[in-house]
């Protein structure tokens, strides 16, 4: 009999994915991951870890698999919280969700779960693998979630070959609302359970809050920058290929605002709170349209804002990767320098697929999407597709 070890969290999806590794005839053991629990950070007056563990055991027992909680929180620490904080502070938005994947559930989860003797890990992501054969060789393919409001793919942009292999995804076949159907039947305390918004596993803690606490505030100006400034004038397509290079580079590159070019609104707290698109938190009104933040500059505590969704100091049509930053899931259809791939690409969770195509140069992986992308954020990873198939990511630069 193989051994399956259930990363449980106390939520619904994790609850039923144990429930279904049971059915399907797998010995399953339940770990929980306690991630968190510095009180220098105080997240919240409640204590969402101990509620979740509790929950998480509660379902051990009622399917009877033994159980045990695991404290990752030293791991978590420095591969994420740390890592979040120094990302911040130069003024780069993180995904700590595809981190947390990455670096704790596919890493050191999964080394403490085959010292337990384990086959496979298995999640409650919504998402699918399969595998195919090619040249006398198993590859492993990372698919959406067949409910397409619950594809949590993404995610998981930064997976390996050898973690996949080793994985399981029961309620990726699967919509939420069947999830919670079986959830009821089995009579689970976490049937109707609200899903957690929180931090990847910190739990109910709320990004800025998290962050105040550690990165100290320091005023410094708001400036608006009229969107029919010169800076934002767009320039022809490139031609010819030797212009190639130089319209990938046009298409992707970062704006150099400078004070000069606007007026200063207002004061803000500290540009590393804030993030490009970011329409909340600036308190600054008396504006014709909404105020957005189209930039930051971190390094001079400058926050460089526009008023509308349309402005185009918000909008551009490519970003770029270093080539140390691109994952392939797919190592076997990887670029070489001077190749190309159609692919429908995202920059963030939830969001729609969208055509785009991928140019790989010496130093670095160019995404040019076919329509401009709102507020594309250094930091923050873009995921590349075939069909419904992940097949690499990388980090914006």
């Amino acid at each position: 009999m193989k051994r399956v070890v259930v990363g449980l969290s106390g939520g619904v999806d994790s609850s039923v994915t144990a429930y279904l590794c049971k059915e399907q005839g797998y010995e399953v053991i339940g770990l929980f991951m306690k991630n968190w629990h510095d009180d220098s950070v105080t997240i919240s007056d409640e204590c969402p870890w101990l509620e979740d563990s509790n929950d998480a055991m509660l379902v051990a027992e009622k399917l009877g698999i033994p159980f045990q909680t695991v404290d990752l929180s030293k791991q978590y620490k420095e591969r994420i919280v740390d890592y979040m904080f120094a990302e911040y502070e130069k003024g780069r938005t993180p995904n700590p969700d595809v981190l947390c994947n990455r670096e704790i559930k596919f890493d050191v989860f999964m080394d403490i779960a085959t010292s337990l003797g384990a086959d496979y890990v298995a999640t409650g992501h919504y998402c699918r693998k399969d595998r195919v054969e090619k040249d006398g060789k198993t590859i492993y393919r990372l698919l959406a979630g067949k409910d397409q409001n619950k594809d949590q793919s993404y995610f998981l942009c930064q997976v390996s070959q050898q973690q996949l292999e080793k994985t399981l995804f029961p309620v990726g076949e699967l919509q939420k609302s069947e999830v919670r159907q079986i959830a009821k039947e089995q009579d689970l305390i976490t049937a109707d359970k609200k899903d957690s918004q929180g931090l990847c596993f910190i739990g109910k803690v709320k990004l800025p809050d998290f962050l105040q606490q550690k990165l100290q505030p320091k005023k410094g100006q708001v400036i608006e920058i009229d969107s029919s400034h010169e800076v934002f004038s767009n320039i022809s397509e490139a031609e010819t290929n030797s212009e190639l290079i130089t319209q990938l580079k046009r298409d992707s590159k970062k704006l150099n605002l400078k004070p000069e070019f606007g007026k200063v609104l207002g004061s803000h707290d500290g540009a590393h709170f804030f993030t490009k698109g970011q329409r909340k938190g600036l308190a600054i009104g008396g504006t014709k349209k909404p105020l957005f933040v189209i930039d930051t500059d971190v390094e001079n505590n400058i926050l460089y804002t526009g008023q509308g969704k349309n402005h185009p100091g918000l909008h551009k049509k490519g970003l770029w990767v270093d080539n140390s930053e691109v994952h392939w899931i797919r190592p076997d259809l990887s670029l070489s320098e001077g190749e190309t791939m159609d692919v429908k690409a995202r920059i963030r969770y939830r969001q729609p697929l969208e055509k785009a195509k991928l140019y790989q140069m010496a130093n670095e992986l160019y995404v040019i999407f076919e329509k401009e992308q709102t507020a594309i954020s250094e930091g923050q990873f873009v995921a590349w597709y075939n069909e419904d198939e992940l097949i690499g990511s990388g980090v914006i630069a």
